[in-house]
């Protein structure tokens, strides 16, 4: 988990392990405090970072949702850039994750309930070769 000013946000992707901390802390503003996710590139040795919402989030437009972050990368990216992913942790989810680890060890997990809960607020963040593998497949 990274913790910059008071947002938390877990790394859902770092192609080519482009995520560091120190750069990121000192690049990161208060504008982006509004976006979901926050996309990271590198390019002439230089960290840009963009700001994009959760696909089930209304009234914004569709370049701006987790969904166009593949497009974001080919289209306004240096090619084969090396990036990273971050996916805002909300206040409720920092709790439910406390709670949990203040669970004794040998306390059943119900998977399930997680499961659900995944659906119903957006998709699951990609593995963390997802978007550099259709990089990869698409230059073929």
């Amino acid at each position: 988990m990274i913790t910059v000013d008071h947002m938390n946000f877990e790394l859902v992707e770092n192609y080519r392990d482009a995520f560091d901390e120190t750069q990121f802390d000192s690049k990161y503003s208060e504008v982006l405090n509004k976006y979901d996710y926050i996309v990271g590139d590198i390019g002439y040795e230089k960290l840009r970072l963009t700001g994009f919402y959760r696909d089930n989030k209304k009234k914004v437009e569709r370049d701006k949702k987790y969904s166009a972050i593949e497009d974001y990368l080919y289209e306004y990216c240096n090619f084969g850039c090396a990036y990273f992913v971050l996916r805002k942790i909300s206040k409720t989810e920092m709790k439910e994750r406390e709670e949990e680890s203040d669970e004794p060890a040998d306390a059943p997990v119900d998977d399930v309930e997680n499961e659900e809960a995944y659906e119903e607020n957006e998709p699951r963040p990609t593995n963390s070769r997802t978007l550099a593998a259709r990089q990869h497949t698409d230059e073929q």
